[in-house]
């Protein structure tokens, strides 16, 4: 089984998808798709994939797991013990409903006291209501942005950009939600 994980691993990481089950007999050296159709079963059962609402293969595991080996001190410098205390799945830490999260690359510098910034990329929930404070991707008189969401005295939403050099955006005719921001994630390096 940890093969065909690994070979799935490949595939996706190389193409940004799924393989078809088509694909997959190439891939597992199958003839036949039923034999495809018996590992992919075996493959949800043990929770490496998932079937969408249409039947499509997702990955569970997208990140796989990485070490947690301790804390760092960001204050003042202490000596550091090195030693795994658990392992944690990115998948697991940074998403909640896989089916309704994406993610979004950072344009713009109007967030940066939210520490985020432009180049960043943002795991955003699809969600069509926030919570006052909530960082959310709305539509504004047919514009997307990335804002904090507030709620004045009269119970109007209104969007705060986490920079001072911005303006706080008020609808003129319309405002919805289209996500909540979730995590955000940068690179440091290549």
């Amino acid at each position: 089984m940890t093969d065909y994980i690994e070979k799935l691993n490949i595939f996706f990481r190389r193409e940004r998808r799924m393989p078809t089950y088509q694909e997959m007999m190439k891939l597992f050296g199958f003839k036949s798709k039923n034999a495809v159709f018996k590992v992919v079963e075996k493959l949800v059962e043990a929770g490496v994939v998932a079937k969408d609402h249409l039947g499509r293969l997702t990955p569970t595991s997208l990140l796989g797991e990485v070490k947690l080996l301790g804390y760092v001190e960001a204050g003042i410098p202490s000596q550091a013990e090195e030693f795994v205390f658990d392992s944690v799945s990115l998948d697991d830490w940074l998403i909640n409903e896989r089916e309704e999260t994406y993610m979004l690359k950072v344009k713009g510098d109007s967030m940066i006291d939210a520490g985020i910034m432009e180049g960043d990329f943002v795991i955003v929930e699809r969600k069509e209501k926030a919570n006052i404070g909530d960082i959310v991707v709305a539509e504004v008189d047919g514009l997307w942005t990335l804002k904090y969401l507030r709620q004045d005295t009269q119970g109007r939403m209104y969007l705060v950009p986490g920079n001072k050099k911005y303006k706080n955006i008020y609808p003129e005719e319309t405002m919805r939600i289209g996500a909540v921001v979730r995590s955000v994630i940068r690179r440091y390096s290549n």
